[in-house]
């Protein structure tokens, strides 16, 4: 079985082909596009200019996945697309593109919610991960944390209740005379820096919930105070934001009884932090998988894992060519 995967979100297009042979699955091709440095020069994401490009790469981006992967149109049996949530034009794009293609070859389309393709990432490296575990998302637009009993059911257990952790590293390395994205900008410049220099306020300590916008108030205090250098300024932020997510993640597995940790989401690429967590987590007797660099950004392989996934055993003539399936609720997933 082949399985398409399209993911068109926010301002990465991505497309994937992804083949399952019994228990194996192997990577056929993934092409991903990132629009980071055209968004950099507006500070951001402008919604208009993503979709404008993923309508420009889509098509040959798709082409060039068929060609890498030596198959022609009709050897795809499943189209999975990200379908929620995400920037409603840059949606539109990938799932406009993905129910055309259903119909032209005549087969199923299975929407995927964003972040249940994150959740499920840290699967594909590792495959000996099986639920229960774990699973927190840390983006631009997420910092959720999920029990994963199954792959059809991700119970939330905490999120941030203003801004997201990503969302925070963009406007801190902003302050410091970064530019968009501002997490490399952050992790770069922090290697300069001490990590404890500053001892920034971490938010609802002993909640399951998070709070950024009262570290990006301290940061910005911080700043003008002139009392530190950008690089222990950015140092001390990357070492409060590693220790609250590893403190809530740490939190939530004890209380839950989950010996099994997966970082997603864009976050997960900083080095410091998954540096940090691996060596919290093993001292509490915590296994933490980590999906691949190329895994935590926004990619449609991770799209195609959800799908096969999610349809193990169910009926794929549910899901018809021209787009999904009426009152679909295959999977349990709130945000």
């Amino acid at each position: 079985m082949i399985i398409r995967g399209i993911e068109t979100s926010c301002d990465e297009t991505s497309i994937a082909l992804l083949k399952v042979d019994g228990s194996d699955l192997h990577t056929l091709s993934l092409r991903t596009y990132s629009q980071a440095d055209i968004h950099a020069v507006f500070g951001g994401v402008v919604p208009e200019v993503a979709s404008r490009n993923h309508m420009q790469k889509i098509i040959p981006l798709y082409q060039q996945t068929i060609d890498e992967a030596g198959i022609v149109q009709s050897d795809i049996d499943i189209i999975s697309v990200t379908n929620a949530p995400g920037l409603i034009g840059a949606l539109f794009v990938g799932v406009a593109f993905a129910k055309g293609l259903g119909y032209a070859l005549k087969k199923p389309v299975v929407p995927i919610h964003h972040l249940s393709g994150h959740i499920l990432s840290g699967e594909l490296d590792n495959p000996s991960l099986k639920p229960p575990y774990i699973a927190m998302v840390a983006s631009g637009g997420h910092t959720h944390i999920y029990d994963v009993n199954n792959p059809l059911s991700f119970t939330l257990w905490g999120r941030t209740i203003d801004d997201a952790a990503g969302e925070a590293f963009d406007k801190v390395a902003k302050m410091i005379g970064g530019k968009y994205p501002g997490g490399p900008f952050i992790e770069r410049l922090a290697l300069e820096g001490n990590p404890l220099a500053i001892k920034f306020p971490i938010a609802l300590r002993d909640t399951d919930n998070f709070c950024f916008s009262g570290l990006k108030t301290a940061v910005l205090t911080a700043v003008n105070k002139k009392e530190f250098s950008n690089a222990d300024i950015a140092a001390s932020f990357q070492h409060t934001v590693a220790v609250t997510l590893t403190n809530k993640l740490i939190r939530a597995a004890k209380t839950l009884n989950r010996d099994k940790i997966v970082l997603a989401g864009g976050v997960a690429c900083n080095g410091y932090i998954r540096k940090y967590l691996s060596e919290r987590a093993l001292e509490e007797g915590i296994t933490v998988h980590l999906p691949s660099i190329a895994l935590c950004n926004d990619n449609a392989l991770m799209i195609a894992y959800a799908a096969y996934r999610i349809t193990q055993g169910q009926q794929l003539d549910k899901y018809s060519d021209l787009g999904f399936a009426a009152g679909d609720t295959r999977h349990n997933i709130d945000v």
